[in-house]
């Protein structure tokens, strides 16, 4: 029989995943090329040529005994040593191996972390809109998440003074994604400067210790521009979980680290419980090829341009429309307002016209739905007519 907590969640499974299957139904019946599927964030630009030659390298020239072995809970040193000087050149940072571990991508990096620093019914603070697995990550090691709602400017950045209503003696972290999914925004380094001098605040009044969780997978995918800033050179109590899978166009492999610098409260024990909950958690290890890949590859990036191309396309033509919408700064996705406001109403009808998009409070902000758009640019050129049949009614 299935247990009582699995039933909760079988029963709000993700909405995410729930539209994207409803696309494979729907391209069986109608032709895939007729069926304008945006509901799951899964690149569809290739991995950069590196990759592939790094990937060939590796097979042909490491000992496969050792190549597919098995090595330390945290991965292997060199690799971890060769991420660190990486990110120590980019942002000044004065990391070592010792201060990464390999991860079964982000969503496992932060559930190691989530594991080893939470206690049952310690409250994790997330803003909205936020990527809806969170709900189950923090259930998952017996935490409560406290939801800060959108702040009114539409900007979508961080509401840093509900953030303050919110912060209690049983706060153990606050979780932030920026580039953000599902609204595309970029926290502003200003804000990151702010929320962590809430934080530092509140810990030197309250004599706790918050942990600030770093949600990082599209790091890298920003545009116009835009600079992304690194938090945890403004708060010394930061993890930051990463993902190749964006970065790289490599979801499925499953590869990204977490970093947790010397700085943290009790990193020493912090530090062996990361190890030990990558292990304990059933990941073992992240995989060891890829770790490998990951390391020859930590410099480059997809082709960025082929997203932001898919960005003006429908920003300009829905904001024509009549949509009402955020131009992303970042990440792949779209996060308009829903025509008439009932987001999951008015997505059951975009199904009418072969859209896939998802409903908003999917990720705690019902009246809007997101749209992920790293796809063949003529699915979203084709799709156009369909997305003004769906805002006419």
């Amino acid at each position: 029989m299935l247990s009582t907590a699995m039933k909760e969640i079988v029963a709000n499974s993700s909405a995410i995943r729930a539209m994207f299957e409803e696309g494979k139904r729907m391209a069986a019946i109608h032709g895939a090329e007729n069926v304008y599927d945006f509901s799951l964030g899964n690149p569809n630009v290739a991995p950069p040529e590196k990759v592939k030659q790094a990937i060939l390298e590796i097979t042909n020239n490491e000992n496969p005994v050792f190549l597919h072995g098995y090595m330390l809970n945290a991965g292997y040193p060199d690799v971890r040593k060769k991420i660190s000087g990486f990110l120590n050149k980019r942002y000044d940072l004065s990391l070592s191996e010792n201060n990464i571990v390999m991860t079964v991508g982000a969503a496992g990096a932060i559930n190691v972390v989530l594991k080893t620093i939470l206690n049952p019914g310690d409250e994790v603070i997330v803003f909205t809109p936020f990527f809806g697995e969170y709900r189950w990550y923090v259930k998952n090691f017996g935490g409560e998440l406290v939801i800060i709602p959108n702040n009114k400017s539409g900007d979508f950045q961080p509401d840093l003074a509900e953030l303050e209503n919110a912060l209690s003696p049983r706060t153990k972290a606050v979780i932030i994604n920026t580039p953000n999914n599902p609204s595309g925004a970029v926290y502003s380094e200003e804000t990151l400067k702010d929320l962590a001098a809430i934080l530092d605040g509140y810990q030197k009044k309250s004599g706790t210790s918050i942990y600030l969780i770093s949600d990082e997978p599209y790091r890298e995918i920003v545009y116009d521009g835009i600079q992304v800033s690194y938090p945890a050179k403004f708060y010394k109590n930061t993890f930051t979980a990463y993902s190749y899978s964006k970065a790289l166009s490599l979801p499925g492999e499953r590869i990204g680290y977490l970093t947790a610098p010397d700085e943290l409260d009790g990193f020493e024990e912090i530090s062996q419980g990361l190890s030990v909950a990558n292990r304990i958690l059933g990941f073992v290890n992240s995989p060891s090829m890829f770790q490998r890949v990951a390391a020859e590859c930590v410099d480059i990036t997809v082709d960025v341009s082929i997203y932001e191309e898919n960005r003006n396309i429908l920003y300009e033509n829905l904001s024509k429309m009549g949509y009402e919408c955020l131009k992303p700064g970042g990440a792949f996705y779209l996060f308009p307002k829903a025509p008439g406001g009932d987001d999951v109403a008015f997505c059951n009808a975009a199904k009418e016209h072969r859209l896939l998009i998802v409903p908003g409070r999917a990720f705690g902000a019902p009246g809007y739905f997101r749209i992920a758009y790293c796809t063949k640019k003529e699915t979203v050129q084709n799709s156009l007519n369909s997305f003004e049949k769906a805002i006419k009614g």
